[in-house]
Formats: C-alpha cells, structure tokens, sequence
C-alpha cells in the first residue's frame, strides 16, 4: 500500500506526490491530518481553516470516485504526527509515503520526525516539489549560493526555466470501483476540533473554480494587469491567492495557462503579462529564502542588524489600527474589509503595513501575527516577506524611501473612494474632493462619527527615518 499525505497541496492535478505514489499498480490511499492547536499556535484564520477543509471535503469525495480512499486523522500538534502516522501505516499496510516538500521549520521538523519513525517500520518516505515552479536550491548564484535579491533571482529563475521547462502532472485515472465518502459536516470529531464548517460564498472551493478564476482573469485582465493591479475598486487582479495558498491549483499550471494565453512566455517588462509573472516569481524568492533562512520562520528580521530597532508594542494603537480606526481612510478602509472578508489587496496590504510600522512605529510581528490571524490566503513566506518588505527589515528593503504616505497613497489609487466608502459607512456621504482629508468637511457638517488622525505622517515619517539611522551609529 503506498500513502500520500495531502498538506497544502489539495488537488489532484499537477500535485507529484499523488502522481507519483498512483504509478504502478499497487493500491493507493490518502490522508489529511487536523490538527486544531497547532493551526492556533500558528495564528491560522477560521476562514482559512473552513476554506482548507470545505476542500479536503471536495478532494475526499473526487479521491473516493477514484477508488482512493481518504484518511483524516485529528492530531493536537505536529508532535503527535509522527507516531499517529506510524499507527495508521501499520494497520493499513503502507510501504511507502508520498507527500509534497513544506518549507516552513516547524513542518520541516515535523516531516523529518515522521521520516524517522516511518523507517522504524521500513516505510520509505518520497518528499517532492509542490509548491514552486522550480524548487529552492535550484536557482543559484554564479558561486553557487542561494539569492537573497529579488532582481538577479528574477533573471536566474527565468533563465532556469527556459533550461529545464516543467511538467504539469495529470489527474490519475480510476484505480479502482468507486468508494463511499462521508462528508466532513457529518463527522462529529472535526465540529467539536473546529466548529461551524460553513464556506464564505465569496470564496467556492474547488479546482474547477480555481481554473475558472484563472482562465478569466488572463482572458479579461492580464494584459491591463500593470496599469489595474493596484485599485482595489477595480477587478484587476486574479484573486487566486487562495487557491494557490491552500494548493488547490499550482503555480505551475499558472505559469502553463499564461503561456498557452500569449503564446510565449514572458521575459521582461516590455512584453504584455509579465508584471502578473513577475508576481508569481516573488511567491517563488520568498518561499526559497524561507528555506535558505529558517529563522524567518521564527519572528526574526531578514536583515539580522535590525532586531535592535526601537518598535513600539503600543496595544491602544495596534487595537486602533486592527479596527479600522486610525482617522486615515484607505487605512482604515483596508483593515474593515479584511476583518469582514478575510482579504486584502495587495497594494492595500503594503499601504497598511507602512502606516503600522512607519506611521506608528509598531513592530512588524504584530502586524505579520494579525494577518495570518484574519487571511483566507494566510501563507507564512509571502506574508512575512511582505510584511519584511515594507517594515525596511527584509529582502529588497528600502527603509529610507518606502515609506508610504496614506493619504497621497488613497489619492492615487482610489481618486474617488470608491473602496473608502464602500468600506468606512461614516464617509458614505462624503463628496469625493474630501474623501481623503474628511475632517474639515465632517466639522463643518458638526459630525463627529469618525475619528480624527492617530498621527501626523510627517512627522511620524522622520522618526521613522531616524529609527533606521540609529542602527548605522
């Protein structure tokens, strides 16, 4: 019997471990581990775990007409995996595990427990590459190291690819009659870990509707991409996040359907569709830097010398920014609509961490903790590499110049607020010359419903300034 383990890889298409434990003939079977408190411990958002098991819902039921049988097993923490799966390989007969690379350390840790106790018991175990069009380790430097600059790793990554291409793995084919599949809402065990199971509407899961998603946006958007991709009142992005954090479809059949819509794959900015794969090569250098360094893994900066910044751990003004209530509103608007939908655009994301740790001085970690806390697409490597990115600690950092300026930033990117009053309800009513500066206009009309600036930017932008200068004395 040969075993593949489903972790954020649910899908059957282009998922190698799947396909490589269905070669040959020998009977195959599936497991999916739930585990509760190590999902808290690592501050995962109730929408991304409903989100993960409305699929493991949908992927057991598409194993099942398979003949793949699917098997939950519900372990606290990770500490508990490896002997709860030497239990089942042992009472269903498995010789070999299949299962697709993690990249984060705990899940390393816990993968190499597993291996460990699997050979107790002859079991061999297969770790393959899943989660990147091209695994870590595979782009290097001329020397042979790993990058820690996007530009140049950009340039290797695409060069490599042109070298050895990829392959999209197939779905496997029946390997047996159909079998019974026991939806997840009638399985008692995983309410009592996890509660209502109920799925966002906003959010279907899925594979067919992952590949929708895609196959519209790059029929109806990817080649505006560069000019749209940063209003967030404009349907200009994939929205795919989710699919791809949650693996329900692969970075790999993205880059295979942008190329099969243009004709040619995209090698610099002057060719239409290469700002949108220019994107999925930054999911690619954070998750390689991510294995290039475990400490990232571990709430420590990128750049080492900046542990000795002075945060501020103020909770008055993190609870104000988390709330949407720091009088500045494409801030706010951003935070409300990622408290009410478990996302965020992108340029929003890189607006409100630049007002938390530049404007407020807030340590990034807090802010990294609070997305992963609220995301549907919560993915540890783009989520500390973003939050690095803007907080002048990271990969790329620009501490000096990057820091943004809320209000010219909402003026430019949503000029008639249409996002702002979607999402702040005091300034529905407000004319679009005030939208971004309402507080003259909100004082005329004797209101006093949303609140006035926590901070004065300019201000707030030279002491973060100087932050950064103190660590060069």
């Amino acid at each position: 019997m040969k075993l593949v383990w489903f972790r954020n890889d649910l899908r059957l298409a282009d998922n190698p471990a799947l396909r490589h434990a269905c070669a040959g003939d020998e009977p195959v079977a599936a497991l999916f581990i739930i585990s509760p408190t190590q999902w808290r411990q690592h501050e995962m958002a109730p929408i991304r775990q409903r989100f993960m098991l409305a699929q493991v819902d949908v992927l057991g039921r598409e194993l099942a007409a398979l003949g793949i049988p699917l098997h939950l097993l519900r372990v606290e923490t990770f500490a508990e995996a490896p002997a709860a799966l030497a239990d089942l390989c042992r009472e269903q007969g498995v010789t070999q595990l299949y299962a697709n690379q993690a990249i984060e350390i705990d899940e390393q840790r816990r993968d190499h427990a597993v291996s460990a106790a699997l050979a107790e018991q002859a079991v061999g175990c297969h770790w393959l590459n899943g989660c990147c069009v091209l695994p870590p380790g595979r782009v290097l430097t001329g020397s042979g190291e790993m990058f820690k600059v996007f530009t140049p790793f950009s340039r290797a990554w695409l060069k490599a690819l042109d070298e050895e291409g990829f392959v999209i793995h197939r779905a496997p084919t029946a390997r047996g009659e159909p079998l019974p599949w026991q939806p997840l809402a009638e399985r008692a065990w995983v309410d009592e870990a996890l509660g209502e199971l109920t799925v966002d509407p906003r959010w279907p899961v899925g594979e067919a509707e992952a590949r929708r998603r895609l196959n519209d946006f790059l029929e109806q958007a990817v080649l505006d991409y560069g000019e749209t991709r940063d209003f967030p009142a404009i349907a200009g992005t994939s929205v795919l996040s989710p699919y791809l954090a949650a693996g329900i479809i692969s970075p790999r059949q993205c880059v295979a359907a942008l190329q099969q819509r243009l004709g040619y794959r995209p090698q610099s900015k002057a060719q239409p569709g290469f700002v949108w794969l220019n994107e999925l090569i930054w999911r690619e250098f954070y998750r390689h830097l991510l294995v290039l360094i475990p400490t990232l893994s571990m709430n420590r900066p990128f750049k080492q010398e900046t542990a000795a910044l002075p945060w501020s751990w103020d909770p008055d003004a993190f609870a104000a920014w988390c709330e949407g209530r720091t009088g500045y509103p494409i801030v706010d608007a951003a935070m409300r609509c990622l408290n009410a939908t478990g996302w965020m655009h992108n340029r929003l994301r890189m607006i409100v961490a630049s007002f938390l740790t530049k404007d407020l001085h807030i340590h990034w970690r807090l802010g990294e903790d609070y997305f992963m806390s609220r995301l549907i697409d919560g993915d540890l490597a783009a989520n500390n590499g973003g939050w690095q990115w803007a907080a002048g600690t990271g990969a790329d950092a620009a501490p000096y110049f990057r820091v943004f300026n809320p209000t010219t930033q909402g003026q430019r990117f949503d000029p008639q607020g249409e996002f702002i009053r979607t999402w702040v309800t005091e300034l529905a009513d407000i004319p679009a010359a005030y939208v971004h500066q309402p507080h003259d206009w909100l004082r005329l009309k004797g209101r006093q419903d949303y609140p006035a600036p926590m901070v004065d930017h300019a201000v707030a932008r030279v002491r973060a300034i100087e932050m950064f200068r103190s660590l060069e004395k």
